[in-house]
């Protein structure tokens, strides 16, 4: 069984999570969602999720987002090595902008993320006091309560928030949707070819069994990493090549052509 993807920071090595047996499900009556995944882990499986700290999983998202997890981690272990003496969230809410941002810099629109770093440290502070309260709140409160309030922090979309309640929560049922997991989503066929992220989520989180969604987003990024890529899906080389080739509707792929559009845009 290949390696779980180390490149994936939210559940590579350090991710938290907790081993687990995969149990794949009779593809006969089986949702397409559910079947994709279940395939997704005869490649990819390794662990079930949760486990990280709540606001730490909170910072290292937002420096995820708009960038690669290679140009992030850096930026993660940087800032970790700089502010985590004791309570991140104090650290980070006191911090001198210009040094956070030196520690960030690998991580690209540092500008823009240091406000936000801040800005939620300084939020988690007000309202729960310490990051030891507020990941027990991550963790023990009603998710959907807990998803409403990180929405409410600046710079924190359903993405970012669905990963804090996946990854530092461990909350089944919960399946994030990032720009890979919103075009597999649709080129397969597991949405309308339309829907947007939040509609892709919907969709997911209905058809894919709960325990499974968590590891169906991760195992789904690394499959748009390795076959089905924005511009040249493997199928372009032969259905052979793309081991959901016979489920899959191919919205916005033309292998006779050779071309590929966003699945909104197909007719």
């Amino acid at each position: 069984m290949p390696e779980e993807p180390s490149e994936n920071i939210s559940g590579g090595p350090g991710g938290g999570g907790r081993d687990a047996l995969f149990d794949p499900e009779d593809e006969n009556g089986a949702t397409r969602a559910a079947v994709v995944v279940d395939r997704l882990g005869e490649m990819y499986w390794r662990k079930a999720y949760g486990g990280q700290g709540g606001f730490e999983c909170l910072v290292r998202t937002i420096l995820s987002q708009n960038t690669s997890d290679k140009a992030s981690q850096p930026a993660h272990d940087e800032l970790m090595a700089q502010y985590d003496g004791g309570d991140l969230a104090e650290s980070l809410a006191a911090a001198d902008r210009a040094e956070l941002i030196d520690a960030i810099r690998s991580a690209g629109l540092y500008n823009q993320k240091s406000k936000l770093i801040i800005g939620v440290a300084e939020d988690v502070l007000a309202d729960f006091g310490s990051e030891v309260d507020f990941d027990a709140y991550v963790r023990e409160e009603d998710p959907a309560i807990v998803r409403d309030r990180l929405l409410e922090m600046k710079g924190v979309g359903p993405k970012t928030a669905d990963c804090v309640l996946l990854f530092a929560g461990g909350r089944e049922g919960v399946f994030p949707v990032d720009t890979h997991v919103h075009r597999i989503s649709r080129r397969i066929g597991l949405a309308p070819p339309d829907a947007d992220h939040e509609e892709v989520r919907e969709y997911l989180e209905r058809d894919v069994p709960a325990e499974k969604c968590g590891f169906g987003h991760t195992a789904m990024i690394q499959f748009g990493r390795e076959f089905c890529m924005a511009r040249k899906p493997a199928c372009l080389d032969g259905e052979e090549e793309c081991p959901m080739a016979d489920i899959c509707e191919r919205i916005g792929v033309d292998i006779d052509a050779g071309t590929v559009v966003d699945p909104a845009e197909a007719n």
